[in-house]
């Protein structure tokens, strides 16, 4: 059974997907983007960091970044970058 949710961050939502086989949560990492950021295009916004991250040679954060399906705001099931806490505070401590 997939258990996927919406979560409340400042009243903005945050797509989670619980992995039982881990007993981990994964967070949709553009929903964090969105509501750190408040950017018009938060998907952008996580490109261009993923791509800075990686120039530094910070790629075990978005090597660890999952792509799993989940319900886009269109009503359909898309890949979505996903990223378990660890991941995502290091992502938070990059976002300028």
């Amino acid at each position: 059974m997939v258990k996927t949710k919406i979560s409340l961050f400042e009243g903005r939502k945050i797509r989670r997907h619980w992995d039982k086989k881990k007993e981990v949560w994964y967070f949709s990492v553009v929903d964090i983007i969105s509501a750190l950021t408040e950017s018009k295009n938060p998907q952008v916004y996580w490109r261009v960091l993923k791509k800075r991250l990686a120039d530094e040679g910070s790629t075990e954060t978005v090597t660890n970044c999952n792509g799993l399906k989940m319900k886009a705001p269109d009503g359909k099931m898309r890949l979505t970058d996903c990223a378990d806490v660890e991941s995502i505070l290091r992502i938070v401590q990059s976002v300028p």
